[in-house]
C-alpha cells in the first residue's frame, strides 16, 4: 500500500474503463488508451498503454526516462525495435499473441504492426511514466544547433523535418505524401526481420517528458 493513500476516503478508486481513457487517436484502427495513477488513484508502480494498431503502422520512436516498458502481444504481430546503448545494436524482436518484449528504461524504442488488428498492451513499472518523443526532439531542438553540430546544412535539415508533427505518437500520418520507393508492407519486412539474439558484451494521458499526464 501506498502511504500517501487514504483507503477510508469516498474517492478511492479500485476500478477502471480503460476504453474511456484515450491518449491518442489516429483513426479507428489505430489509437492509444492510457492507465496511470491519475486515472485509478489506487495504483502503486504500474501503468498500461492500451495499444491498437493496423500492418505497418508505428508507435513512433520514442524512450521512457522513467520506467522500462514490457510489450505484450494480445493480438495481431508487431516487431519491437530497441537500440542497446552499450552494444550501440539495433535489436528487433517480433512478437506475436503470448510473446513479450522487455524494453529497459531509458532505452530508445519504437514499435511497428506487421499485421492488421494488432493489439499491443504496454506495462510500466511506474504509476506515471514519462516520455521524451522521435518527432518532439526533432520539432524542438533548433535548425541551427543540428546543423553546427553534425555538419548538417541548416536549410536542408530544415526542408527535412518541415512535415514532421510534435506529438505523432502514431505513424505515419494519415495524409502522408511521401514518394515511396517499396510498398508500406515490403518496407517493413525488409527492415524488421525475424527476432533475433544479439550477444551482450558487455494524459488524463500518458505525456511527453515536460508534461504530465492529461493519461
Amino acid at each position: 500500500m501506498v502511504s500517501y493513500m487514504d483507503y477510508t476516503s469516498p474517492s478511492t478508486q479500485y476500478t477502471f474503463d480503460v476504453n474511456k481513457s484515450p491518449l491518442f487517436k489516429k483513426d479507428n484502427n489505430n489509437y492509444i488508451n492510457v492507465l496511470g495513477v491519475q486515472q485509478l488513484n489506487t495504483l502503486e508502480n504500474v501503468s498500461l498503454l492500451d495499444i491498437f494498431l493496423s500492418t505497418n503502422n508505428v508507435v513512433e520512436p520514442h524512450y521512457h526516462q522513467n520506467a522500462a516498458e514490457l510489450v505484450y502481444c494480445i493480438s495481431g504481430a508487431a516487431t519491437v525495435s530497441m537500440l542497446n546503448p552499450f552494444t550501440k545494436q539495433l535489436l528487433n524482436y517480433t512478437i506475436t499473441p503470448g510473446q513479450v518484449a522487455n524494453v529497459p528504461q531509458g532505452w530508445w524504442h519504437y514499435e511497428v504492426a506487421t499485421l492488421d488488428d494488432t493489439h499491443l498492451l504496454a506495462i510500466f513499472d511506474a504509476p506515471t511514466p514519462e516520455v521524451i518523443l522521435g518527432s518532439d526532439i526533432l520539432k524542438f531542438t533548433p535548425a541551427n544547433v543540428m546543423s553546427h553540430t553534425y555538419c548538417i546544412d541548416e536549410n536542408q535539415w530544415k526542408k527535412a523535418v518541415a512535415p514532421v508533427k510534435p506529438t505523432t505518437y502514431i505513424g505515419p500520418y494519415t495524409n502522408c505524401n511521401r514518394v515511396k520507393e517499396h510498398t508500406p508492407h515490403q518496407y517493413v519486412n525488409q527492415q524488421y526481420q525475424q527476432p533475433q539474439y544479439i550477444p551482450q558484451y558487455q494524459q488524463t494521458p500518458y505525456v511527453p517528458q515536460y508534461q504530465r499526464y492529461w493519461g
